[in-house]
């Protein structure tokens, strides 16, 4: 037979519920507080507000002041700052002497441009040279021959002259002492002035003949210089046949193949000076009016930075962009090739104790004149004014203070409300 439980059973006291109550209902009664605490703040920005956006989609930046370097960034391409051309001094055949990308020295022979023709030329015109060297020396010998012929014939005057005065003395004192007639003395006087009439005319063709063979030998030694000068000349037109090296540097293009006939002054090849490298870079039009020469640019390479200046502005826009050229500064990256892609800052000016915030979307977004600043959790719509602006900031001429935060990210999605609850 089983027996009960009865044994086991203890009859318990009821106590009283009140305490526990209460405090259970204080615990409703707190959750509750804490619940309207959060909840009345949100509830009262979105009943306020015209519309709401999670702060997660959002980028918000304090205002600060400090000093903005308004500059552009932009990628440029190495150059050769001396590059040039060297063409055909005159046609013929090009025998190159040098590959492509040819290390090369200054004077040193490229090309050399066979030109038959112009050799010829030089040829012919050195030999009409020496045959006017010839007749100048020729010319020299007959005009001093000529020039002892007149003076022999004036000495022979003179000597003619001397024997007829003696011939006077002599018939004067005869005819003093009465063995000569007067008509002897008059003949030897005439005689006398004869000779002296024969000096003159010597002596003045004498003269004549010396300064008509001047003239001549002056004519024939302007004759040899011109043809000095003419063959000098083709003999430079002969050695330009020989293309030297402008410079040290490499050799970039071969514009014409090996043994190719060329027209005169026909491109041959490219020679690029790897001493003077610089930075070509194509800036947008907007800051067209901004760039000048001299001002100065940051160049990045894997190897760090280097400074440089801007040397060269083009002055006309070509396809919305302004070409420009940076001249590396004390020190420039090793190993660098033509065509390579270099990235660069160009630092425009400064504008010290502004006014500035993080550059974002919302300059576009709101046409530089609004952007909504965060007060108490809402982002109001404030008309603002902006001044310079840089790659990575903005000036703020007006409408903010420092420390105030903006919402710098793209405002499209607020659709122009003046209120926004930021969740």
């Amino acid at each position: 037979m089983i027996r009960d439980t009865s044994a086991q059973d203890r009859q318990l006291k009821a106590e009283p519920q009140s305490g526990k109550r209460w405090v259970k209902i204080g615990m409703v009664v707190a959750a509750l507080v804490v619940i309207l605490a959060l909840v009345v703040p949100t509830a009262a920005r979105l009943f306020s507000s015209d519309s709401s956006a999670n702060m997660s989609r959002l980028r918000i930046a304090e205002v600060k002041r400090g000093t903005l370097t308004r500059d552009v960034s932009v990628q440029g391409s190495v150059v050769a700052a001396v590059s040039p051309t060297l063409y055909a001094a005159s046609a013929g055949t090009v025998i190159l002497k040098i590959n492509a990308g040819d290390k090369v020295a200054r004077d040193q022979i490229l090309a050399e441009v066979i030109s038959p023709e112009l050799s010829n030329r030089l040829q012919q015109e050195q030999a009409t040279r020496e045959s006017l060297e010839i007749d100048v020396q020729r010319a020299g010998l007959d005009h001093r021959k000529q020039q002892l012929a007149a003076k022999k014939l004036f000495d022979q005057a003179m000597i003619d002259r001397q024997t007829a005065k003696r011939e006077v003395e002599r018939t004067q004192r005869a005819f003093d002492a009465g063995a000569m007639s007067e008509m002897d003395l008059l003949r030897t006087k005439d005689a006398l002035a004869k000779a002296d009439i024969t000096v003159g005319n010597a002596e003045a063709d004498m003269k004549l003949d010396v300064e008509s063979l001047a003239f001549e030998l002056k004519s024939k030694h302007l004759a040899l210089d011109r043809q000095r000068l003419l063959a000098e000349d083709l003999q430079r037109q002969v050695e330009e046949l020989k293309v030297r090296s402008p410079v040290d540097g490499q050799v970039g293009q071969l514009i014409v193949e090996q043994r190719a006939n060329v027209a005169a002054n026909a491109p041959i090849l490219t020679v690029v000076d790897l001493s003077a490298l610089e930075i070509e870079i194509k800036v947008p039009e907007v800051f067209a009016h901004d760039l000048a020469i001299g001002m100065t640019a940051e160049i990045r390479d894997s190897s760090g930075n280097y400074t440089g200046t801007i040397s060269a502005v083009s002055p006309q826009v070509i396809d919305g962009q302004v070409s420009g050229r940076i001249r590396f500064g004390d020190k420039k990256p090793a190993g660098l090739r033509q065509n390579q892609r270099l990235t660069t800052r160009i630092l425009m000016d400064e504008h010290p104790n502004v006014l500035m915030v993080e550059r974002g979307p919302f300059v576009d977004s709101g046409a530089g004149r609004v952007a909504y600043v965060i007060r108490d959790g809402v982002a109001e719509r404030t008309p603002i004014e902006v001044g310079a602006t840089s790659l990575n900031s903005v000036e703020i001429v007006s409408g903010v203070k420092e420390g105030d935060r903006i919402v710098i990210s793209g405002t499209d999605q607020f659709n122009g409300a003046q209120r926004v609850a930021i969740n």
